[in-house]
């Protein structure tokens, strides 16, 4: 398993938090959100799934992953 922090853009509140991590799921890593930070925490593995997708998946929920 691999670990990368993100930083995201766009989120205010918790039902920001809730559809990017249903994204980075949805991508199928894990994530972690902290709100006041702008990051989300993914764990993912490397054979399935790759940073640029998870990246892609969180973007198409319209935040933008810098």
């Amino acid at each position: 398993m691999s670990n990368v922090t993100l930083n995201v853009t766009g989120m205010s509140c918790n039902h920001c938090v809730k559809s990017v991590e249903e994204a980075v799921k949805n991508a199928g890593a894990s994530g972690q959100v902290d709100l006041g930070a702008g990051t989300v925490a993914v764990e993912y593995d490397e054979q399935t799934v790759n940073v640029d997708q998870i990246k892609a998946a969180i973007e198409d929920q319209g935040y933008d992953v810098v």
